[in-house]
């Protein structure tokens, strides 16, 4: 309650000083650095006139030190533009100043899981979750296609003209060969071990309505016949999500033990950006998470390991229909994942059709067409 009371006051306080057009502010309450995420992009892309300012924590739980707290209020009432990627509780008590711009980038591309205002829609108890009151703060944000910028705004509760499908700035990197190349190459010099065999990727969502709650239904994979059936051909990663992974690292949740699987179950969850990873990987296992929609601009197989289909479909509800999200076999237990694994099924019609609804835009100009509808006020780029 003194935070939200200090950040309200402090940018009343500070917007006395005169707004810095050339200034951007760069917020994430939920990565340690900038990493490899949308607002990297913009950062590497704009001009040298801009000055740009940065202020990140790895965890939202996390409070920033007084004087970084100082700092961040201060630069988010002087600053032109201020840039997320994740809500941050701080713009739920900030007032935007006018012809200030407060974007949101967001984290996951295309439109699976329901989240924000879209929640607080229907009957159910999962109806009664907070709700950001941050989201309907922002002056501009930016979704993948043209056919899911309603989704946004819904779940921001913002008017759908503030929503623009430029693409995924992040998502360009998958039309930049030489650039692939160099963060493969990178992500091999880290891990050397992924270099020999085919990797799977397994990296769901988390369960639970909150993200100190975050969970998995860890008894739903048998390792032993995991190890046994794919141990001569695969290596198996797990990359959790990082509110999942958090509660891993604090104690609050039991993960897996691996130590008796030696050189093939590997955890790289502590790798914050999931991209680089993709290029080195050879089927991706998910469910519910939003890495689909990058993964399918890889056109490698997928298998959606979807043993809770019914029960979270109906519970925290998605945007469409479990079935227009599935481009790849949907398996139940182990032994049905191990068979979708060796089947390695691509279904080129259904992601033909998948990219069309939720990728459009991402074109490998995704970061310029962002650029030049914030900053540039394009009416290309207008509503």
């Amino acid at each position: 309650m003194i935070q939200q009371i200090l950040i309200m006051l402090l940018s009343r306080v500070f917007q006395v000083v005169k707004l810095k057009e050339n200034q951007v502010f760069f917020l994430s309450d939920v990565r340690a650095d900038i990493g490899d995420a949308n607002l990297a992009y913009i950062y590497n892309y704009l001009p040298e006139n801009y000055v740009k300012v940065t202020s990140f924590k790895a965890d939202r739980r996390v409070k920033r030190g007084f004087k970084d707290f100082i700092r961040t209020v201060y630069n988010m009432s002087v600053s032109k533009y201020i840039l997320l990627d994740d809500f941050s509780t701080y713009t739920s008590y900030f007032h935007v100043r006018k012809g200030q711009e407060l974007v949101q980038l967001w984290h996951g591309p295309g439109a699976y899981k329901k989240f924000g205002h879209s929640r607080g829609i229907g009957d159910g108890d999962l109806q009664k979750v907070t709700i950001h009151p941050g989201y309907k703060r922002y002056t501009k944000a930016i979704v993948t296609s043209e056919e899911i910028r309603w989704c946004y705004a819904e779940a921001f509760n913002i008017d759908i003209s503030k929503v623009k499908a430029t693409g995924f700035p992040r998502t360009d990197m998958f039309f930049n060969k030489k650039l692939m190349a160099e963060k493969k190459k990178s992500v091999y010099k880290r891990y050397p071990f992924m270099k020999n065999k085919k990797v799977i990727l397994f990296a769901p969502t988390y369960r639970g309505t909150k993200v100190h709650e975050a969970n998995y239904g860890f008894d739903q994979l048998d390792l032993d016949k995991l190890y046994k059936e794919l141990k001569d051909e695969y290596i198996f990663i797990f990359k959790w999500h990082p509110a999942l992974y958090n509660n891993i690292l604090n104690g609050t949740v039991e993960g897996y033990d691996l130590s008796k699987y030696k050189d093939f179950f590997y955890d790289l969850s502590e790798d914050r950006d999931v991209n680089e990873l993709l290029l080195t990987t050879d089927v991706l296992i998910t469910d519910y998470s939003s890495i689909i929609f990058d993964w399918v601009l890889l056109n490698r197989p997928i298998v959606y390991f979807a043993y809770d289909k019914e029960e979270y479909e109906n519970g925290r509800g998605l945007y469409y229909p479990f079935k227009e999200y599935i481009y790849g076999n949907v398996a139940k237990n182990t032994n049905e994942l191990v068979k979708a694994i060796k089947k390695g099924d691509m279904l080129p019609k259904e992601r033909e059709v998948f990219i069309e609804k939720f990728m459009k835009e991402c074109d490998g100009h995704s970061t310029e067409k962002t650029y030049n509808w914030i900053f540039k006020g394009d009416k290309r780029w207008q509503y």
